[in-house]
């Protein structure tokens, strides 16, 4: 259940007018990397949990909730920068000016201009936001990411926070507008907050690496393939032992020689590594079991019925009734 606070979660506020950063400021409403498209991840990927990770469920729906509240930070930005263009447009038996409501700074011209670039912006929604990115492009639902796995979403919503964070940080270089640059630090830096949430959500599964149940090949989970001729670089990337699995890498100098010595790949060994084949295996298995068995005691129906939620007066209620009952 939804309930609106007709309050900005931060006040937006901005100094004058300016339609061109507002076409700008379009690419956080609806574009790829917008908060439309984080509140809509987090919350479809906040339903597959809401039973077997009900701490994760509770986290996932505070931040869609609050990238919502974004979302509508970024429209009131946009609007209160368009101050003055839809009541212009709205006046159209005075075919009036709109050099006026660009504050000298462009000529109607480069007003004709920008609308060309996104014609929809300007002559479709008559002064106010739409659901598009900087140049027009429509908002999709196939920006949204999600795998069904926890291991791996709450890294998608890292990489999306990340993109998110550095779009901020762009924008924040095209306006020299004090007020405007206030709420885009504050958005920018919440991106950040809930990296860190994410990070610390994934912290809490064990194991979350590999993302997903299955474990790697160990023939294949140390190999560094050197792809490339000219000045050679090392680094943990490729020497010493692999950060998350702890297997020392192995360099592949020759690549195209060594695809041919073992049949393509067919005939490959396991080295550096003290995983082997059934090892992987026993693993597979036994994580599968555990995070079935979890998920399908979690969506157990209770007495033949599936609920979503329990409202706590209710079940209160029904257990005084009970307990009066018994006396």
């Amino acid at each position: 259940m939804f309930h609106h606070v007709k309050e900005l979660q931060f006040n937006a506020r901005v100094s004058k007018p300016d339609v061109r950063f507002a076409k700008l400021l379009l690419e956080q409403f609806g574009g790829p990397n917008g908060e439309l498209k984080a509140a809509m991840q987090y919350f479809v990927q906040a339903f597959g949990c809401r039973k077997a990770y009900p701490d994760k469920y509770d986290m996932l729906m505070d931040i869609a909730t609050e990238e919502f509240s974004h979302l509508e930070i970024v429209g009131a930005t946009i609007q209160m920068l368009l101050t003055g263009v839809n009541g212009e447009l709205k006046n159209a038996a005075d075919e009036s000016d709109l050099t006026k409501v660009l504050d000298g700074k462009a000529a109607k011209e480069d007003y004709i201009q920008e609308a060309m670039v996104n014609p929809h912006f300007f002559l479709v929604s008559g002064g106010t936001p739409t659901l598009t990115d900087s140049v027009g492009n429509p908002w999709s639902a196939s920006y949204i990411m999600g795998m069904g796995d926890l291991t791996a979403d709450l890294r998608l919503n890292i990489g999306a926070e990340t993109s998110a964070k550095m779009v901020y940080e762009n924008l924040m270089k095209f306006t020299d507008d004090v007020y405007v640059k206030e709420s885009l630090r504050f958005l920018m830096t919440r991106e950040v907050a809930h990296f860190q949430m994410f990070q610390a959500a994934l912290d809490t599964i064990k194991p979350n690496f590999p993302p997903g149940i299955l474990e790697g090949d160990p023939k294949f989970s140390n190999k560094y393939f050197n792809m490339s001729k000219g000045e050679e670089y090392k680094g943990p990337w490729n020497e010493g032992k692999s950060p998350l699995m702890g297997e020392e890498w192995q360099t592949i100098e020759e690549p195209r020689q060594h695809v041919k010595d073992t049949n393509g790949l067919l005939e490959e060994k396991s080295k550096g590594t003290d995983r082997s084949e059934e090892s992987v295996q026993s693993a597979n298995k036994k994580l599968s079991a555990e995070r079935k068995t979890k998920i399908d005691e979690a969506n157990a129906p209770k007495n033949g019925v599936m609920s979503w939620s329990v409202y706590e007066d209710s079940q209160k209620a029904k257990d005084h009734e009970k307990s009066s009952a018994s006396k």
